[in-house]
């Protein structure tokens, strides 16, 4: 019987190993057999072992071999090694080699074209937003395009003018190049304020092509993950929501200057509300007419895009139908319509943007590139995760920081990925970057032959287009009950963001958001509780006693797992939670029997810095006087690190220290002087 009880027992830690004494030397592994001793950290490196470290060479004899080093990272340097950066930098050399031609190019050439029809319109109309003329649009949907097929890694992405940063854009020119008050300028003087509002959008261009080039060569590529999706998501919504009030005034046919900084989504409004009487009931009509077709059109195409064979043109056939309205009727000249005009054909001569305008717009730079990298790199991750594909975030910065500091030279805005172009591209059968050079060669046809056909675009069209560009975002709150269920807490960093975007502006809402997403992660670390442990019948297995499983506790011993790190801003929390569970402080809590051995599970703590590791050398000290045994397990190599230096071992032992939980346990019952361990049943 006594042995039946002894085999059930052998799967808990503490049961007395069958070897002979003398065997356990022997045994090179002591995971060679069901039953061993307990395993400390120190018989763990004995045994498996860390390299050991070289010792310390004196000075004399310090630069040669620095020397070697230099000498063998020069020999690094070869040919080889110069054709894996290219390929790093390059990423066609990699893909197009294995591109299947008879199976991805004739998808390719379809999407590109049709995302590149889409362009025309879409870059027309964000040069509105973004307030230069429209043909600056088409100059940022072809250079920045081009040159992301080039060095991107997201085979599906779609890059090209953007609301969000074109509303960012426009805010900061209307701030630096304000329209006169009088608002009855020449041509000439137009054409002035338009050259100073396009050298302030190119000097924006160049500041974040900038800033994102020095983020690459700091390879801050993880910086993407301080931007998390309830904050980008909420951020595009709000933004939409900017981006919506702010055609109302060419939606209604109103000359209105555009509002700026705090509120200006407010001030907006009521700037619309008392001009109302004054606007053109002509333009209201082609606002009208044009949402009408633009709205059902998209529609179809989200709900049937399985069923259609392409996608129904709704923007161009837009674009065809009110031009030739507004030619056949003379609605510029009868009704006062403002249209596009003349689109200058070819290409603008490549100009440096003024430095002298780069600190003015420093400010402005930073969050447009903190925005277009975030985009593009959630853009691409989803469909890179998707198709099963990786993308290289460092990459993504040096295309992107590129493709804006290039093409601001051809007097280009801000740039990113774009959502509905790239959802566009994927639902039209794109499969590489080759289906930018497509798109491309759309937009180059405009810009050299088919300009003159825009002459008679009504603007109140390309402001219904940038509205109904954004129907995907604001569906996006759609998510909102769905967020709730899954995360409270990322349900308020949404709302948070939303509505410091809405009420404040985007550059200030994504500071916030970014900054209350931060502190909901710190406050959530600090919230963390330490749990006890207890052994699961007949496993080795150690659970949180607030369970619903039976549960066994040993008398005199406490096994507590605290599941964060450890830092100054924790410390606190650790101190009391420790003196709460131990008796060490005044709040005792009451406990069958007095706490003899503690076991405290540290593989949830990723890090430690000072402040926690001496909290942990202090509670070492206290455990020490207090008569109770303290023993760590499962410590990670950085966190133990630390604790050493703020000297942890000289109070306790290397012996106290053990690889897991079970090894502890089996050391702690031990010492208790349980050979056949008395176990108490607690249900819980």
């Amino acid at each position: 019987e006594s042995e039946g009880a002894n085999g059930k027992m052998s799967g808990l830690p503490g049961a007395s190993p069958c070897s002979a004494p003398g065997e356990a030397a022997d045994v090179k592994s002591p995971l060679a057999t069901g039953l061993r001793e307990p395993l400390t950290e120190a018989r763990f490196q004995q045994l498996f072992g860390v390299a050991e470290q070289e010792p310390e060479l004196p000075a004399e004899r310090r630069v040669p071999q620095l020397c070697g080093l230099w000498r063998r990272r020069a020999r690094a340097c070869s040919w080889p090694g110069a054709w894996r950066l290219l390929l790093a930098r390059l990423p066609p050399l990699r893909w197009l080699p294995r591109y299947r031609w008879r199976a991805w190019l004739l998808g390719d050439a379809v999407a590109g074209v049709t995302v590149g029809v889409v362009h025309v319109p879409q870059g027309m109309a964000f040069a509105l937003l973004t307030s230069v003329p429209p043909v600056f649009g088409l100059y940022t949907s072809f250079f920045p395009v081009l040159i992301y097929s080039l060095l991107g890694t997201g085979r599906h992405l779609s890059t090209g003018t953007f609301a969000v940063l074109s509303l960012m854009t426009g805010s900061a020119v209307e701030r630096l190049v304000p329209e006169p008050l009088a608002r009855n300028l020449s041509g000439i003087e137009r054409e002035k304020l338009d050259a100073q509002r396009v050298g302030v959008a190119a000097a924006l261009a160049f500041g974040s092509g900038a800033l994102m080039l020095g983020m690459f060569a700091l390879r801050l590529g993880a910086l993407s993950t301080f931007l998390s999706e309830p904050v980008v998501k909420a951020l595009t919504s709000g933004a939409a929501l900017h981006v919506l009030v702010s055609q109302l005034p060419s939606l209604l046919g109103l000359s209105l200057p555009r509002q700026t900084g705090c509120f200006s989504l407010f001030k907006t409004l009521a700037a619309v509300v008392t001009a109302l009487p004054r606007g053109s009931p002509a333009e209201l009509t082609i606002s009208a007419l044009s949402l009408a077709l633009l709205v059902p059109v998209k529609e179809l195409n989200v709900r049937f895009r399985d069923r259609l064979p392409a996608r129904i043109p709704g923007e161009v056939v837009m674009v065809l139908l009110a031009s030739v309205l507004c030619f056949t009727s003379s609605l510029d000249t009868r009704y006062n319509v403002q249209i596009v005009g003349l689109l200058p054909g070819g290409f603008p001569q490549p100009l440096l943007p003024s430095l002298a305008e780069l600190p003015r717009v420093l400010a402005d730079s930073l969050p447009i590139a903190l925005v277009t990298f975030a985009v593009s790199a959630s853009l691409a991750s989803i469909y890179a995760d998707k198709y099963s594909y990786s993308i290289d975030p460092n990459q993504e910065l040096l295309a992107h920081g590129v493709s804006n500091l290039i093409s601001s030279l051809f007097s280009c805005f801000p740039n990113s990925a774009t959502l509905a172009t790239t959802s566009l591209l994927v639902d039209a059968g794109g499969n590489t970057q080759l289906a930018g050079l497509f798109s491309c060669t759309v937009v180059l046809s405009v810009l050299l032959w088919l300009g003159p056909f825009f002459y008679y675009l009504p603007k109140a069209v390309l402001a219904c287009i940038n509205i109904s560009s954004m129907r995907q975002m604001f569906f996006q709150m759609q998510e909102l009950p769905q967020l709730w269920h899954i995360s409270r807490a990322d349900f308020a960093v949404w709302m948070v963001t939303w509505v410091a975007v809405v009420t404040l502006n985007v550059d200030l809402g994504l500071a916030v958001g970014v900054v209350f997403s931060l502190m909901m992660v710190v406050c959530r670390t600090q919230r963390v509780k330490c749990l006890a442990l207890g052994l699961a019948e007949g496993t080795e297995l150690y659970r949180p006693l607030r369970g619903s499983r039976k549960l066994l506790q040993v008398p005199g011993l406490c096994v507590l797992s605290y599941p964060t790190p450890l830092y100054f801003g924790t410390r606190g929390q650790f101190r009391r939670v420790l003196e709460r569970h131990l008796g060490l402080g005044g709040d005792k809590e009451p406990v069958g029997e007095p706490v003899r051995v503690v076991i405290l599970d540290f593989s949830g703590v990723t890090f430690a810095d000072a402040a926690g590791a001496r909290e942990v050398a202090q509670l070492a000290s206290r455990c020490q006087d207090g008569g109770i045994h303290l023993l760590l397990a499962q410590c990670n190599a950085s966190v133990l690190e630390t604790l050493t230096r703020a000297g942890l071992l000289d109070r306790v032992t290397p012996d106290q220290l053990f690889v897991s939980v079970q090894d502890a346990a089996a050391h702690a019952m031990a010492r208790l002087e349980h050979a056949a361990p008395k176990i108490c049943t607690v249900w819980v």
